[in-house]
């Protein structure tokens, strides 16, 4: 399947690093972050991708057309250091569209623009490129697939916020109090899928997840993959710096690519 990735916003908060690079190419590690979102995809087969760009678009295009393969992978020099011979390659594979889906797009509006790219493809999946996670992809695939009247599906992941909930009563005394998590709510977790559909149900304007979704939901045709494993948004600073310290300590469960035969 086709891989829409939405990589265009400003990023407001990792501004710390959004000034002056698009928010997909701040680095986890030696990649930024698409790419390691990228390799989670190829690794489960789906390697050819449409980047909606917006902000800095050029930064993303350049990183792609001067990729250095030897950064992530192992190689032989040698004649003088003239000459490069990769051991193992990450991008040979790919196909990569590059669509400007223009400056303050939404993320519905940029998925109107890339559908042109889109006809013919029964089913395709899509991200917001700023999380990782470990979701068993086939497998949300498959809980979709068996709901024929579904249109899309998105994972579901617990809030890793520490805020807490209330209940309270008319006279504003506090009838219960629970950490957000006990009271099991879910948060769009920015893994979709979608069937071709799901154009049918979007209007010139709108947000996704707004108003398409509501739609959807209303004729009982929106899922959510409930998943309880790893999942990390890369949001705010120290969210990025979290990835990072994980990254260093070699806490890397999102790179599902390095398990034995997982697939």
């Amino acid at each position: 399947m086709k891989v829409v990735l939405f990589c265009g916003g400003l990023g407001m908060r990792l501004r710390e690093f959004s000034e002056t690079i698009p928010k997909p190419m701040v680095t986890v590690g030696y990649r930024p972050i698409i790419w390691h979102i990228m390799r989670y995809y190829a690794h489960f087969g789906h390697k050819d991708f449409i980047l909606c760009l917006g902000y800095k678009a050029d930064m993303i295009k350049h990183y792609f057309l001067n990729y250095d393969e030897t950064i992530s992978n192992d190689f032989v020099l040698s004649n003088g250091a003239k000459q490069v011979d990769l051991l193992s390659s990450d991008i040979h594979d790919w196909k990569i569209t590059f669509v400007d889906t223009e400056m303050n797009s939404n993320i519905g509006q940029r998925l109107k623009l890339v559908q042109p790219f889109l006809e013919g493809e029964k089913m395709f999946l899509a991200n917001y490129s700023d999380a990782l996670s470990d979701l068993p992809l086939p497998e949300m695939i498959s809980f979709f697939e068996k709901s024929q009247e579904s249109v899309a599906c998105f994972v579901g992941v617990a809030p890793t916020s520490t805020f807490h909930i209330v209940t309270l009563e008319d006279s504003g005394r506090v009838d219960r109090i629970r950490h957000i998590r006990e009271a099991g709510l879910r948060i769009n977790g920015g893994f979709f899928v979608f069937r071709n559909q799901i154009f049918d149900y979007m209007l010139d304007g709108e947000e996704l997840v707004q108003e398409p979704f509501r739609r959807l939901a209303e004729e009982r045709k929106l899922l959510a993959y409930a998943y309880d494993g790893f999942w990390a948004c890369m949001d705010t600073y120290k969210e990025k710096q979290l990835l990072e310290d994980m990254y260093s300590q070699g806490e890397t469960p999102w790179e599902v690519w390095k398990r034995p035969h997982a697939r």
